[in-house]
């Protein structure tokens, strides 16, 4: 890790963790932590450049095929590569070949940035996670290994307790809050070497008295009709939310400070 680090571009890779989902802005469009970390790069190092590459729903395979070798192009002072997790969470899934593509995304990527930033995925408290946290424990050994292998930086995310903390996660269930997404950008930031702004980013927020009976119930209704129910058609029909849709920021271009 530097100290007092001066990147000048920024490159990120991945699936709607990435893109940003769910920190939602008001026209419509969605920031996330890779916009948040771009900003305050932007804010010390003039020029800087920065592209987003993440497209929602991608597995690994897509990204090392739709991603990967667009993001060595261009050779960025900084590339953060997170992927693998859409994969554990489906019915079947082939570890051996997600650890393979994990391996050769990092491969691909480590000659051609002078940081790989890697993640542990953050996870948030609930059964269904818990049915999957074996495959996603496994994917993080693998992260962990070629991070140690390549000189990658690994952030670690699910080990931090405020992003395990269901508030801080969207009513979707599987994507960070706004302050979540803060989070992110803040444990990434300071991995990279830079000064805190938030010393305490992994700390929980305040206690607060837990919703009632009935509202968790009628949590538990909206959930299913607006987001589960919609997520097992996809799965059923092979389709995906990313279909169709374009890299959040294909080129490496300038980026403004928030």
């Amino acid at each position: 890790m530097q100290t007092n680090p001066t990147h000048t571009s920024l490159v990120a890779v991945g699936d709607s963790f990435t893109e940003g989902m769910s920190d939602l802005l008001p026209d419509g469009t969605y920031r996330g932590w890779a916009d948040l970390l771009a900003s305050r790069m932007a804010a010390v190092a003039p020029g800087f450049r920065y592209a987003n590459l993440a497209v929602r729903g991608k597995l690994i395979r897509q990204i090392v095929d739709e991603q990967v070798e667009v993001a060595a192009a261009m050779r960025a002072d900084v590339v953060t590569l997170v992927g693998g997790l859409n994969d554990t969470l489906r019915p079947k899934c082939d570890m051996a070949m997600v650890r393979d593509l994990l391996t050769e995304a990092v491969e691909r990527l480590a000659p051609h940035c002078k940081q790989l930033v890697l993640m542990r995925s953050p996870a948030r408290q609930g059964p269904v996670q818990e049915r999957f946290r074996p495959r996603m424990e496994a994917l993080f050994t693998c992260v962990d290994e070629l991070a140690e292998r390549h000189g990658a930086l690994v952030v670690d995310l699910y080990g931090a307790p405020s992003l395990s903390d269901q508030r801080l996660w969207d009513v979707d269930r599987l994507h960070l809050t706004a302050d979540g997404h803060r989070r992110v950008a803040e444990a990434v930031w300071q991995s990279l070497g830079y000064p805190p702004e938030d010393p305490e980013w992994q700390l929980p927020p305040p206690a607060s008295l837990p919703p009632g009976w009935t509202t968790r119930r009628a949590a538990d209704a909206r959930f299913a009709r607006q987001h589960l129910l919609p997520w097992i058609s996809r799965r059923l029909t092979g389709r995906s939310s990313g279909d169709g849709r374009p890299p959040k920021r294909p080129e490496l271009l300038p980026y403004d400070v928030w």
